[in-house]
């Protein structure tokens, strides 16, 4: 019993001084509850709208005050025409838009009964189904609420409008999602194992006493996957239009540009993990674990960006996918142009730049 004893303390001490097994023992049950607990759920706060009230009465600003006050909102500008809400929309900035029309307090006074109209952008469906929910739950407190004294109670008939995708087919949802997780993966893992490859198999020095430029090196490497991917992308269009009845509703020329710029991006980082990475089992392991979870928890296509905490959102600026998701929806779905894009454009060219110029920095001309 007392060996056993001097065995078990024995294991104790060579657990407590492995750090890397203290920091999965207590590390990853703290981050897991802290991510599943607060930033991966499917509701929707501070989901920014904008109202359009043409009444501006009594009953359309008591409405519009407790859209305010709600947590699930957060109330933008107050727009008077048809192009602007169109305009917001199209930028991205908004979910839902609510509009009263005139006399809406008269209305519900003399005829006990009105309209309010809600849209929602249902690119997202599940969030526009949530945000429709939310606003009809609040003008239905009110309508109660106002009704409580009544001999004959009011009625307001919300009309409710599900802009980009109004059947609420999940497709629109998941295709632009899948494509960014599918071309990141692909990418990352195809060059992450290339120059790694090289130095396995020894042949690293035929390419280090070539004539050739470090960039020509890197850029050889990356040419032939670009091709490929295109290919990938291609099919995965096909697939999406013809089987998912998903068709390009923008310009197919830019969505291509786009997809081009963001395969340049995963080449680029999976080049960088290459130069670092020892092996090929590791170059695949951080390619795998460290692009699939980011890639699904911060593009925003799975869980609601805008419910993350703070610290979080910023994390989730870094990530590529975040960026090639909202610029996918917005072509296939949304049918924008460059015009609402340039913004999420510059911010791949610059992460693409970044990895570019790290990797031809890490790239070492000597063997070790």
């Amino acid at each position: 019993m007392k060996q056993f004893l001097v065995f078990v303390r024995k294991e104790f001490y060579h657990v407590l001084r492995d750090k890397k097994t203290l920091l999965i023992l207590f590390g990853m049950p703290v981050v897991q509850i802290l991510l599943f607990g607060f930033a991966l759920t499917n509701e929707v706060k501070d989901s920014p709208i904008i109202v359009v009230d043409y009444a501006r009465d009594v009953a359309s600003q008591s409405i519009i005050t407790r859209l305010g006050a709600s947590q699930y909102f957060k109330l933008k500008r107050n727009v008077l025409s048809q192009k602007e809400i169109i305009e917001s929309f199209r930028d991205g900035k908004i979910k839902a838009a609510v509009v009263f029309p005139d006399h809406f307090n008269e209305d519900l006074e003399h005829m006990n009964k009105a309209q309010i109209q809600i849209l929602t952008d249902a690119s997202d469906p599940n969030t526009a189904t949530l945000v429709n929910n939310y606003v009809s739950a609040i003008v239905r407190d009110y309508q109660s609420d106002r009704t409580e004294l009544m001999a004959v109670p009011y009625q307001i008939v919300p009309e409710v409008r599900m802009l980009y995708n109004p059947q609420l087919l999940g497709a629109p949802n998941f295709v632009p999602g899948v494509m960014a997780l599918v071309l990141m993966l692909v990418c990352v893992m195809m060059t992450a194992i290339s120059i790694v490859k090289e130095k396995e198999m020894g042949t690293m020095e035929v390419l280090l006493v070539s004539p050739f430029q470090p960039f020509l090196v890197i850029l050889s490497k990356a040419i032939p996957y670009i091709a490929l991917s295109l290919v990938n992308l291609g099919a995965i269009l096909l697939l999406s239009a013809f089987l998912l009845e998903l068709p390009v509703k923008g310009n197919l020329l830019l969505l291509i540009g786009e997809s081009t710029l963001f395969i340049i991006c995963c080449l680029s980082l999976g080049i960088l993990i290459s130069i670092k990475a020892r092996s090929q089992q590791v170059a695949m392991m951080i390619s795998l674990v460290g692009m699939f979870l980011p890639t699904v928890l911060f593009s925003g296509y799975m869980f609601p960006i805008e419910n993350m905490p703070l610290p979080l959102q910023i994390i989730s600026n870094i990530v590529p996918s975040k960026w090639y998701y909202i610029i996918v929806k917005s072509i296939m779905i949304k049918g924008v142009g460059f015009m609402y894009l340039w913004k999420e454009t510059l911010i791949l060219i610059g992460i693409t730049t970044v990895f570019l110029l790290v990797s031809l920095k890490s790239f070492k001309i000597r063997l070790e």
